[in-house]
């Protein structure tokens, strides 16, 4: 009986922390609506370059995060952020030909404990920073990224290139999610941005 008792008070602490923060996100996402939008993401440069291992997007954004999506990650939401490229090659015969499809993910993160900002390309490194701008600088100028190898493209050939670039709602915690789905201020997104590039 004793062991019973003394085993009462640590389930009840587990589940008193696991209500706790589906509070905190139930009060995030009641929230929501009171978030307003900060403007659209820009694709404020975007070519293509080829590399000895294949071909390598190189791209810049601009965005700000409004005070909600601030307050969303200092409260322990993960944001993500996620690009999307498609190149395609026009054929007269038939439907346009797609070459390449690829996208990359960037999460960003608050430690509370070392009030310090993590930002990880998914698949790829993880840096740790001291402030919320210097984090946000990675996502709004990522490394070159490997998009494609060298055979994927046929050299000479004028390909069309399709880009977007935004947060990533799939990603979001459920209570949250719902919410930000119905919600047009947390649609934090680039419009397409389109090119041509010949392949070299």
């Amino acid at each position: 009986m004793q062991r019973e008792h003394a085993g009462k008070p640590a389930v009840g602490s587990l589940m008193s922390a696991g209500l706790r923060i589906l509070a905190l996100w139930l009060l995030l996402a009641c929230a929501l609506p009171q978030a307003r939008a900060a403007d659209a993401v820009e694709i404020t440069h975007a070519h293509i370059e080829l590399a000895d291992e294949g071909y390598r997007l190189a791209a810049s954004y601009g965005f700000d995060l409004n005070h909600g999506l601030e307050d969303a990650i200092l409260h322990g939401v993960q944001l993500y952020f996620t690009t999307q490229i498609e190149l395609t090659r026009p054929r007269w015969y038939w439907f346009d030909e797609k070459a390449i499809t690829a996208k990359q993910t960037s999460r960003i993160s608050y430690n509370v404990l070392t009030r310090q900002y993590h930002v990880t390309i998914i698949g790829s490194v993880q840096q740790t920073f001291s402030t919320l701008d210097d984090a946000l600088f990675l996502i709004r100028r990522p490394s070159r990224w490997l998009i494609a190898s060298r055979s994927a493209l046929k050299t000479g050939e004028l390909y069309n290139v399709t880009l977007v670039m935004g947060m990533d709602r799939d990603y979001l915690p459920k209570p949250i999610q719902v919410n930000a789905f119905n919600n047009s201020d947390w649609r934090l997104s680039s419009n397409k941005k389109t090119f041509i590039y010949k392949a070299e």
